[in-house]
């Protein structure tokens, strides 16, 4: 294969990789809490025996939209999203994750869980305690009070290195390097925070992507034509 296939091919992968994307963006555009992602393009230099270097495109580095989403108003007692800069902190069996998907319930043993049956922590790293049968209210600190007796503070946090962050299960996210108690960020009961993302305007990149593949595949079907002809012409 030419130099001009490999590097084609090279982008048709980052391509397909970015549709992929693209597709699940818009298919979590309605998630609680969801964060668009999208995929950086990069510049791999191969250097050759003979001539010059060759240049081709890679798109394996995933980003992620931190910019928060609209919040939308459900008057559910154990309903939340953050203002600001932070992350509501679970217990997962992989360790303490990150999440911004605040549609909780209180389970069957009196935790505050999310729907995957994963336990809301508190500012200490303990699972939050809902006692049944009384009027629960939360502060903007994420103070949780039972007919206004303080039963805990909702753990808040911010990851210490945000580029750090890997997804894990759609909305939620690991942070390895760690974090720090949230200080600016307000806690609102009765709302959820809305997906991040654009639907119009991920549709718009769906059909630039599939044009770019079709670029890509036109040109590779016609190198491959050329190659067959000249081999045929040699042949004879």
């Amino acid at each position: 294969m030419e130099n001009a296939g490999y590097t084609t091919l090279t982008r048709q992968s980052g391509l397909a990789r970015e549709m992929q994307i693209v597709a699940n963006n818009i298919a979590n555009s309605a998630t609680t809490g969801f964060r668009a992602e999208g995929l950086i393009f990069s510049e791999f230099v191969r250097p050759l025996r003979q001539g010059a270097s060759l240049s081709m495109g890679q798109g394996n580095v995933r980003n992620t939209s931190f910019v928060q989403g609209a919040l939308t108003k459900t008057g559910g007692t154990f309903d939340l999203a953050i203002e600001g800069d932070g992350y509501f902190l679970l217990e997962t069996p992989g360790g303490e994750r990150l999440t911004r998907a605040g549609a909780f319930s209180p389970s069957a043993e009196g935790d505050l869980v999310t729907p995957g049956g994963y336990r809301v922590l508190d500012a200490g790293g303990a699972p939050m305690f809902v006692p049944p049968g009384v009027n629960i209210t939360v502060s903007s600190d994420g103070t949780l009070s039972a007919g206004g007796t303080p039963l805990g503070q909702i753990g808040i946090v911010r990851p210490i290195d945000a580029a750090q962050m890997t997804r894990e299960d759609g909305v939620m996210f690991d942070s390895p390097s760690g974090f720090e108690p949230a200080g600016t960020a307000r806690v609102l009961q009765g709302f959820v925070e809305n997906s991040n993302v654009n639907a119009v305007s991920q549709l718009a990149r769906m059909i630039e992507v599939q044009r770019a593949y079709e670029l890509g595949q036109s040109f590779l079907e016609t190198e491959d034509e050329r190659v067959r002809a000249a081999l045929k012409s040699l042949s004879t």
